[in-house]
């Protein structure tokens, strides 16, 4: 349920909708603009007598959320949220670029792809860790020492870290040196990581699940959210279909669906996706003209010999190659990459 009142309207106002709320045993969540001002209503709304909420004044109108979400939908907040991770932006019209390779190698390995894919426009890097892994006999990762060699490359370009977590033990470890934590798709419904992630405030990064219906995907940001971190990202990765040519099936749908029901940023992961690299340039362009907030892509220096998921990535000078065509459809999409 939400309370649309006066966009004019006092504080005196929003706090007597407050009070009478709370005092009822809900939450509320207060959304103001200047054209806007909404009290958003979480809990049992039964306990609403709609009729002495409309008599309060500078009250307009009481709706009823019929979606399960509440603080992702955006009846509670009309304007698109915009994430602000050191200076760069996640958002609006802005257009985030997440490059980097899909697990950290070396430091000479880090470090030379995060130069290079920010002298090419990315304005992030996002580097593997931890990796989960179909087979327990595949590379899992350098864990720790990964985080240190990402902080390395950080040092070296500025670039913000991107990186996925697995398990809840290693959150203070994410929240001190990561900018931005990723959950990956397996752990999408991960709920009990969900919930210590939403007493952060460090931005999270949420992937879709192989499987999961767009509700479903949503509904894990709302148990970030409804712990109290608001800064949640939503990332296309593409989900597992009848189709096997390609790794996965992006779903481009999704991105105008996703901006519709929620105020929150959607970026879109083409190399998950499709599993194959020069299949990375078309879903990435088509990606920015669906209206996508960012990308996130794989870059390695030598795919041949990536410990992880070389198929699906690109060499530096491919990303570069990319990044001119993208910078000119951002341009046209009057969208702006931080830094170009």
């Amino acid at each position: 349920m939400i309370v649309i009142m006066n966009p004019k309207c006092k504080d005196e106002s929003i706090k007597e909708v407050k009070d009478y709320v709370e005092a009822l045993g809900l939450k509320t969540h207060l959304s103001q603009g200047e054209t806007f001002c909404i009290v958003g209503l979480i809990g049992d709304t039964s306990k609403i007598d709609e009729d002495k909420m409309i008599a309060i004044g500078e009250v307009d109108k009481v709706l009823k959320v019929g979606e399960p979400y509440k603080k992702a939908n955006r009846l509670v907040k009309p304007e698109n949220s915009i994430i602000d991770v050191l200076g760069n932006k996640i958002g609006g019209k802005n257009l985030a670029i997440m490059a980097g390779p899909c697990s950290v190698e070396s430091e000479e390995q880090i470090v030379e792809i995060a130069k290079k894919v920010k002298e090419s426009g990315a304005n992030f890097l996002r580097g593997g860790a931890f990796k989960p892994r179909t087979s327990p006999y595949s590379f899992q990762g350098l864990e720790k020492e990964g985080l240190r060699l990402l902080e390395v490359a950080k040092k070296e370009t500025g670039l913000p870290i991107v990186t996925e977590i697995m398990a809840t033990e290693d959150l203070n470890d994410f929240v001190d040196r990561v900018d931005v934590i990723q959950v990956g798709a397996r752990n999408m419904q991960n709920f009990h990581l969900l919930k210590e992630l939403g007493k952060t405030k460090t931005p999270i990064l949420l992937k879709r699940g192989l499987s999961s219906t767009i509700e479903e995907w949503i509904m894990s940001a709302e148990y970030i959210m409804a712990g109290g971190n608001e800064n949640v990202i939503l990332c296309e990765r593409g989900i597992r279909t009848f189709e096997t040519y390609t790794r996965n099936t992006l779903d481009l749908s999704a991105i105008p669906v996703v901006k519709r029901l929620t105020h929150l940023p959607v970026i879109v992961d083409p190399s998950h996706a499709t599993g194959k690299n020069w299949l990375v340039e078309p879903l990435a362009k088509s990606a920015v003209i669906a209206g996508a907030d960012g990308l996130m892509i794989e870059v390695h220096n030598n795919p041949a010999k990536a410990l992880c998921d070389g198929a699906q990535s690109i060499k530096p000078e491919e990303f570069s190659k990319i990044m001119d065509k993208i910078k000119v459809l951002a341009q046209v999409e009057g969208r702006d990459i931080e830094g170009i």
